[in-house]
């Protein structure tokens, strides 16, 4: 059931969140031109000589690709931030980054600072990089379990709706001019002050109010505001009992997760799709689309126009993946994803390099581009972040979350920083790299990837086992033992335990 406090907390969320992460992406697209013409203009001005083209393409890499080192930096502080302000509060509390950015990149023009430009990148990429783990996990605590991977799926499609959005602003009608790029910046004030105003009345997650600060009054409110009806004292119970079961759990490290065999492939595994997600080539599309495009022989006033049709057919495949991720299966999907990618990479290769002796070419390396990404969404694009859930139990999930988003960010920064001078050395040959990137994952994939659908922890780990040369039996039993025991040996301990006069804390 869907509650008026569930929708609005949804949708507000996900637009002052993911839907800013995905606006940024593609926001840098159009007004490329304008901004390395300002860097160059305030070059002048400083030094008297204009910057040379290497110096400039450097600047430019480094402005579009700080982003994903902010985004590391706040994956890595997002953690404590959650544990000691809570989930609906730091979703609050990262509005300022955001606000503080948009003032950065708007005014840059006007103070004559390409600095602030930069800057303003950095403290947008740790707004994003917080908002993609805090909003996820007050989403997914709000939400009943019926509907979690629904409402999950709504923070994917805002981001596909700000990639969308960010296109749209930069056409040459809005704000795709010279005098008006910096608007394009400061738009990102918007969706963080609509957040701003209405999440303060919808309350925090049930789960923390329960279970990290022990108000059983706030959470029974908050549980009755965004499930829509007075008894829930069955989700109540539901979450102290799981409490009960967890409460010798101890959260594993980095580091102990990396030296535990029973999940060592499971952790290859992760870093491998992660870093294809990235290094797949989709992002060097959405931040040099516009280059891409001219590339291929689109006139520079219809280029903006083309653009948005990317930006539709994102939108359009993240939906149809989230229909049918259930049914296919996430192995079919992601191998899938990829071998059609290397399809479209090796016809679009072609089409760029032989476009001068067919006049219609053109139109089928956009054709490509599209299918390209089409092809990322349908799989490839959020089926890594569901795998990092399903391969690792509750205590190893914050590590392994940990090692997706510092490879996802890190591999991030490395494609928005190379992309330039790949393109600059091989031409129209650059997008085999990525092409063989996609084979590389794909082949690893089919030879090591189980299906994750419908199993459970037990079953996956399972399906490892022979892989890391680890007996089940192992697996089960490690120096983590109380980690791993089953909801009724915990409770089997419990009433031991009771038996034996010991008091307990904290049991309701």
């Amino acid at each position: 059931n869907w509650s008026g406090s569930l929708v609005v907390a949804s949708l507000t969320g996900a637009f002052g969140s993911s839907f800013l992460y995905g606006y940024n992406l593609s926001v840098v697209n159009a007004p490329a031109v304008y901004i390395k013409k300002f860097y160059n203009e305030t070059w002048q001005r400083r030094y008297g000589f204009s910057v040379d083209e290497s110096t400039l393409t450097l600047l430019w890499s480094i402005t579009v690709s700080i982003f994903a080192i902010g985004g590391l930096v706040g994956a890595i502080i997002v953690t404590p931030i959650v544990k000691f302000f809570g989930r609906k509060c730091t979703l609050l509390l990262n509005n300022v980054f955001a606000v503080t950015a948009a003032l950065l990149m708007s005014l840059s023009l006007l103070a004559g600072s390409f600095e602030m430009l930069i800057l303003g990148r950095i403290i947008m990429g740790i707004d994003a990089g917080i908002s993609l783990s805090a909003l996820p996990m007050y989403l997914s605590e709000i939400s009943p379990k019926e509907i979690r991977g629904s409402l999950g799926q709504v923070t994917a499609i805002f981001i596909c709706i700000g990639v969308f959005t960010g296109q749209v602003l930069g056409l040459p009608e809005i704000f795709g001019q010279e005098s008006r790029w910096p608007y394009l910046f400061g738009a990102i004030a918007v969706p963080s002050l609509i957040q701003v105003v209405i999440l303060p009345f919808l309350p925090e997650s049930p789960r923390y109010l329960l279970l990290e600060k022990h108000n059983t009054s706030e959470a029974e409110k908050a549980f009755q505001r965004f499930l829509g009806k007075d008894d829930v004292s069955h989700e109540i119970e539901e979450v102290l009992a799981e409490s009960r079961v967890q409460r010798n759990t101890k959260l594993v490290s980095i580091l102990q997760l990396l030296r535990t065999r029973a999940v060592r492939w499971q952790v290859i595994t992760v870093v491998v799709t992660m870093g294809c997600y990235q290094l797949c080539g989709l992002n060097a599309i959405w931040y040099y689309t516009n280059n891409i495009f001219s590339e291929a022989g689109i006139s520079h006033e219809t280029i903006p126009y083309v653009t948005l049709s990317t930006g539709a057919v994102e939108t359009l495949a993240a939906v149809f993946s989230g229909l049918v991720i259930e049914r296919l299966g996430r192995r079919p999907l992601l191998i899938g994803g990829f071998g059609l990618m290397i399809v479209f990479f090796s016809v679009l290769t072609v089409s760029l390099t032989l476009q001068s002796t067919v006049h219609w070419l053109p139109y089928l390396s956009i054709f490509c581009i599209l299918a390209i990404i089409a092809s990322f969404c349908i799989g490839p694009g959020g089926i890594p972040f569901v795998l990092t859930g399903e391969f690792f139990q509750q205590s190893q999930r914050p590590a392994a979350f940990m090692i997706a988003g510092t490879v996802n960010w890190l591999a991030n920064f490395a494609v928005g920083l190379l992309f330039p001078f790949i393109q600059a050395g091989l031409q129209t040959y650059c997008f085999l790299v990525f092409a063989a990137i996609c084979f590389a994952g794909a082949t690893y994939l089919f030879f090591v990837l189980p299906e994750t659908k419908n199993k459970t922890f037990h079953e996956i780990s399972q399906a490892f086992a022979k892989r890391n040369k680890v007996a089940l039996e192992m697996q089960e039993m490690n120096h983590y033992a109380a980690e791993r025991k089953s909801s009724a040996e915990q409770e089997s301990d419990f009433t031991s335990s009771v038996d034996n006069g010991e008091t307990k804390k904290g049991i309701v």
